[in-house]
This record gives C-alpha cells, structure tokens and sequence, in this order.
C-alpha cells in the first residue's frame, strides 16, 4: 500500500529489469501503481489483462530481455551511433561518450517495449517517431539516489571536512559546494542537513553559509528537487531524529524545512557541455562518472579540478576514483572517496569548456525556419467533412477566431466598440459562460466537450443549442487549436412530471430551469476552483524557479565582479610591467648610442662574431677592411671577401673559441702597403659565458715603416766606425 515497492521499482530499474504496472484507474486499491507511475518508473501500464498479454509477449521472446554487455556487430554499432546522432539533434544532448553498455541496455528495453527485434529496425522505429526520442532520453536520465547513500563515508564528511571548510573562514562568510547529476535532490539535501548539523554542534562563532548548486540534464527532477516534497519511501534513509528536524509532515510525504531550501540552487545544467560552476570548496559527484567512458572521465575530472578551490574537496562514489590524476588531486586519508585539490597544481592541457557543442534541438530549429502558408479553409473544411457538419468555429487555444464555417450568427454577433475577433466576446447571451467553461475543460483533455440543452437568444428570440469543443490534435498543421461546433435541438426534451403525460406546469417550469442554472453555476464555481488551484501551484512552482535563476545571477555577477577587480588588477600590474620595460628600452637605447659613438671615436675596426663564426655586429672602421654591407650580418665572415693577406683568420679564430687564449699576429694588406694588428679575444658576457669572438684591427703601417727604416739605417752602418766612435 502507499508506496511500497517504489525502492525496489528503482532498483529492478536500475539493473536493466522491466516495471509493469497497472493503471491506477482499474485499481481497487491505486496506492502502489500511483506511486510508481508518478515516479515514471512504469514501462507498462494497463489493465491487468492487458499486463497479462504483455508478459505472455514477453516469456515467448517477443520482448526481449537486456544482455548484461553489448554484443555488438558492425551494422550494430552503426545503428547504435545513428541513435547517438538522433538523440543529440533532437535532444541536445550527446551520450555517444556514456559507456555503450548502459546506453545499449536502455535501448534493449525500449526495443522490448516495442516488441522490435533488431536495433536497426529501432533506429527506422525513432526516425518515424519522434516522441521515442524524448521516451529514451527520459530512459537513460533514470536518476536513482537516496539520502545518505554510504553513510560511513558522510560521517566522515562530517567529522574531518567541512569542519576544516569552515574553520579556514573564522571571519565567516559563504561556502560553495556543486552537485552535478543531483537528480531529484537527495543527495544536496543530504550534504545541507549535514552542513547545518556540524554547525548546531560547533555553536556559535562568525556566520558561515553554505550556498549548494545542484544540477541534472533530467528536467522533471530538477522540477522535483525544487518542490522539495519527499515520499515516505525516500525518507527511509533518514533516522526519525532528522526526519523530525529537517522536515515537515504533508499530504504527499514530508516537506523540507525552509532554512534547508534556501541553501539549495536547482538548475538544468550538462556537466559534459555547459560551463561547470566554479570557486567551488565541495564538488559533490557521486555515481556519475560510472555512468561515463574512461575518455570522457579523463576530460571531466580537470573540469572539477578547475572549478574546486585549492585545497577544495571532490567528494566520489564509492566505485569511483580519479584515475590518472594523481598530480591534481591527493586523496583524504580513510575509506570515504574524498580527494583534495593540490594547491599548487596546475591544470595540464586543460581544454576549454564546453568540451562538446551544445546543439539545438530539432524542434527549435524547425521553428526558425519559416513554414509555407497554411491553407486553413482546406484543412478545416476536411476535418468539417470527417467529424461535424453543423456550423463550427476554428480557434487558438486563446478563442482568436481562425476560420468560420456555416452561418454562426445565431451563435455570435459582433461585440460592440473595437473589432474584436474572439470567441468568448463574440459569444450570445446564454452561451458565454458555458462556452467558457467546456473551452477550458476541451484544452485539458483530448476527448470531445459536450453541452446539452443551452438557451441562446437570438434576434428571433431563444433556441436551444448544444456546443461541442474539441483540442484538435491532427493533422499536423491544425494541432493546437480548438474546434467548437454548435447544433440546434429540433425539440425542447420536455420532462414528464405525471403518468398522464401532462407537462409540467409553468411555476414548475420555471423552478426546473433554476434548478438547472444552479448545477450549472455549482459546475462552473467547482471548475474554477480547480483551475485556481492548479494556477496557484503553477505560481509557486514559477516563484521558487525565478528564486532558482535569481540566485544563479546573483552567483554569476559575483564572479563577474571577481573577475573584473582581477582583470583591473592585471591591467595595473601590466602598466607596471610596461613602465619598467619603457624605461628598460631608453636605458638599452642610451647604451647603445654611447657604445657606438665610443666605438666610432677609437676608430678600431671591430667584429664581433658569434660561435659559428657569423658576423654579429661591425663597426664602421671594419668596412675598410672587409666588404661588409648591413644585410651582411649573420653571415660567415670567411664568406666575406677580405683586403688582409692572413689566410689563416678562420683557424686562428677557432682556436680561440677551443682554448679562450688571446691570439695576437700582425697581418699585412694583400696590396702589402698596409700593416694591421690583429688580436681575436673571446666574447664574455655578464653571466661569464662565451657567446662568440671580438676580433679588432689596429693599423699599424706608420709603425712597420719606422720599424723598416731603423733596420736600414742600422744595416748600413760600417762596424769600425762605431768602435772608433766608442774609443773616442
């Protein structure tokens, strides 16, 4: 009874089984069936007749069981990657990177629901009909949780690391924690109640908040996870003493505390394609990463690494772990997966996200494209001709009159003032209000609305009338609109009030015709509260998700303004960087130009070579030696044609570099009219390094020729005469 069985649904779900349910309306007793189709974990629901037929299908092999592996040939494999293509266009989302085996199992079971034999035939199955993508995309986002799912590792949670979380901020101020894959909530809810726990226990002491992200990919569970209403069933991992602490009894279950829901964000997010949360001090991702291949693993955990903080904790699954990623995160001693970021540790290769293409969904982009011309008047007199034949109204779901078939003045006139083209204000007296409510009610359901026994005044006086409304839903093109049809009564059905047959008289007439507008008003009052009621839920449900998107562009101007004062402050560290390097370029520039005019003031020819022997830098002196043009630098200078008769340069040179000993020789022009001293000395720079060779060229002809003529003058000298001038 209630929701028994709604554990173990999941579970047989969860392992690839198949859930049959009866349909609640057939039941005496709808406490179990409800619950499990409410969940959408049913994959079969009928009578349990039908339900019988089902499972003969089944035991004779027409629906088949799933394979614990995939066993797939190539055309399979083929058809399985088309499924992959389908779902991404119609869906957004990309599962080709999911391991095969789970995605292969959930297909099996929507094979065997079908009753198709071969995946290929699956793939023809999806294309013809695309509502089986939205039921498969449903079928492989099946979230299965719970609260305090391995309770031994939340203790440890509890006991070593949000205590230290909260003790590295003894000024107070907001923790941020990530729950990617969070299904309906539980596992956020959990870590809030914990949080909230270690803070009753600690006392007071600055103002610590914990500000939770939970995301999925599953929309209905999100939308769940905001209710924050909980089965009895999903509280069964709670002791009484939280269950009373942290949530209030209610008619579906239990409700969480308000000081618990405002700790939460809900938002529909892709961990694999969307921009990940970041500044993160939790990042809760528990049972997820089983769900994906070794590759995609591989690209999401830098993902987590990127959004934690240093030192922020990864909280895994107990059948997780972080792989190869040993540099970016070291694990928490104990047997709960909890794993800091290094704080030192940089990102390696880190690709920027979102790691795939968000693509639209096929819907979205047929409603871009702009579609031919409908021809109402042919497609709603073919429907006229199939289903009525009395004068019929084609509207919007809003009443704006699309199409007028027969002569409905009877029915409506025209409303006084501004043209105005609407059913309900073009509707007579005696059917607006009735009109109004079978209009409402047709929108709600998919079988035709039938009034009886309406009066409408016309201008011959009254007639009685019955409407019918009906929500079109084929053809395509008239989907979304609504046909209303009204027929006249050829007599008035009086009420026999006496075995003689006679009529009722009028007194009586009149109080049966106010009984009549009395159920009808009951009616009306009865259908207007329902409808207030459910627009108050809606309005609820719409607050609490404007709160949601409130909170997240709350979050998302923080980090903008974080990083706009990063962004001044680089810009202020760059000017900085600039000034220093602007003065850096004067100082370089001021040196070279005294180095130069010192350089031109000796007037030494000098070449400064590099390891390779290739001209590096000349003066203007070195031009009247060697020819060398400016677009000769980095050219070897035995390449060079020379006016020295010293073959020898390249050797002398080479020694130099090999032994760093000074070489000195003088060196005649090839002309021999002129003399130069030639010293080659190793380039030192201001790290004592060699990076090359300083060669100079000093002239020294006047010198030689001094030096010829002394030879001379003493060579031509008799020896006596200098014996005799030393007697003397």
């Amino acid at each position: 009874m209630g929701s028994d069985g709604l554990r173990g649904s999941k579970a047989i779900k969860e392992n690839g089984g198949m859930v049959l349910a009866q349909d609640p309306a057939s039941a005496r007793y709808d406490g179990m069936p409800g619950s499990v189709v409410r969940e959408g974990l049913a994959d079969l629901m009928g009578t349990p007749a039908k339900l019988a037929g089902d499972l003969i299908r089944l035991l004779a092999g027409k629906l088949k069981c799933p394979l614990p592996e995939p066993f797939m040939s190539n055309q399979e494999r083929s058809s399985f990657e088309r499924i992959c293509i389908l779902l991404r266009a119609r869906t957004g989302h990309d599962f080709s990177l999911y391991k095969k085996s789970t995605i292969y199992r959930r297909i099996e079971r929507r094979m065997g629901i079908h009753g198709i034999a071969s995946i290929s035939e699956y793939v023809q199955f999806i294309e013809g009909t695309p509502p089986e993508s939205e039921l498969l995309f449903k079928e492989l986002l099946i979230g299965v949780t719970s609260f305090f799912r391995d309770p031994e590792s939340w203790k440890q949670l509890a006991e070593e690391v949000i205590p230290a979380l909260i003790a590295a901020r003894p000024e107070g101020g907001v923790l941020r924690a990530w729950v990617p894959g969070c299904s309906t909530g539980e596992e956020a809810c959990s870590l809030a109640i914990t949080f909230m726990e270690v803070l009753k226990e600690q006392g007071p002491r600055a103002p610590v908040t914990l500000q939770i992200f939970a995301t999925d990919l599953d929309r209905d569970a999100v939308e769940k996870g905001r209710q924050g209403s909980y089965s009895p069933a999903a509280m069964s991992g709670l002791s009484d003493e939280r269950r009373l602490a942290w949530f209030i009894p209610d008619e579906h279950g239990f409700k969480l505390r308000k000081e618990i829901r405002e700790m939460l964000v809900y938002a529909i997010q892709d961990v694999i394609q969307d921009p990940p949360f970041i500044r993160l001090d939790l990042l809760l991702c528990r049972n997820l990463l089983i769900y994906f291949s070794s590759d995609l693993q591989k690209r999401v955990l830098p993902l987590f690494h990127y959004s934690l903080n240093p030192n922020g904790c990864l909280f895994l699954g107990s059948a997780e772990s972080i792989g190869p990623f040993t540099d970016l995160f070291v694990p928490h001693p104990g047997k709960a997966r909890l794993f800091y970021r290094k704080a030192n540790s940089q990102t390696p290769g880190f690709a920027p996200f979102p790691i795939t293409l968000s693509l639209p969904r096929e819907s979205t982009r047929e409603a871009t494209v702009p579609k031919a011309p409908i021809n109402l008047q042919a497609l709603a007199d073919q429907v006229l001709l199939h289903r009525f034949a009395p004068p019929a109204v084609l509207s919007s779901e809003s009443g704006d009159i699309l199409y007028i078939s027969g002569k409905t003045g009877n029915y409506l006139e025209p409303a006084m003032g501004k043209a105005n083209w609407n059913l309900f204000a073009m509707a007579r007296e005696g059917l607006r209000t009735e009109l109004g409510v079978a209009f409402r009610k047709a929108l709600g359901q998919t079988d035709p609305v039938i009034v009886r026994g309406l009066r409408v005044g016309t201008n011959a006086g009254t007639q009685m009338v019955d409407l019918t409304v009906q929500a079109l839903q084929a053809p395509e093109a008239l989907k979304g609109t609504v046909m209303t049809v009204f027929s006249n009564q050829t007599d008035s059905h009086p009420v026999k009030f006496s075995k003689a047959g006679k009529g009722l008289p009028p007194n009586l007439v009149r109080l049966s015709e106010l009984e009549a507008e009395l159920k009808s008003s009951l009616e009306e009052l009865q259908s207007n509260r329902e409808e207030m009621q459910t627009s108050q839920e809606e309005l609820k449900a719409t607050n609490e998700e404007l709160q949601s998107t409130n909170e997240e562009l709350q979050s998302t101007n923080e980090e903008l303004t974080t990083s706009k004062e990063e962004l001044q402050s680089l810009n202020e560290e760059l000017q900085t960087v600039n000034a220093e390097q602007q003065s850096k370029v004067e100082e370089l520039s001021a040196t070279n130009n005294d180095m130069k005019n010192l350089l031109d003031a000796t007037d030494i020819a000098t070449l400064f070579l590099d390891e390779h022997l290739h001209v590096r830098r000349f003066t203007k002196g070195a031009t009247r030696i060697f020819k060398l043009i400016q677009s000769d630098v980095g050219r070897p200078i035995t390449d060079i044609v020379s006016n020295l008769d010293y073959p020898g340069l390249e050797r002398d040179a080479t020694e130099v570099l090999r032994t760093l000993v000074l070489s000195e020789r003088e060196v005649p022009a090839q002309q021999g009219e002129a003399w130069f001293s030639t010293r080659i000395l190793p380039y030192r720079t201001i790290q004592n390094a060699i990076g090359g060779l300083v060669v100079t060229f000093t002239e020294i002809t006047r010198a030689k020729a001094l030096e010829a003529d002394l030879r001379t003058e003493v060579s031509g000298k008799p020896k006596g005469g200098s014996r005799g001038q030393r007697s003397k």
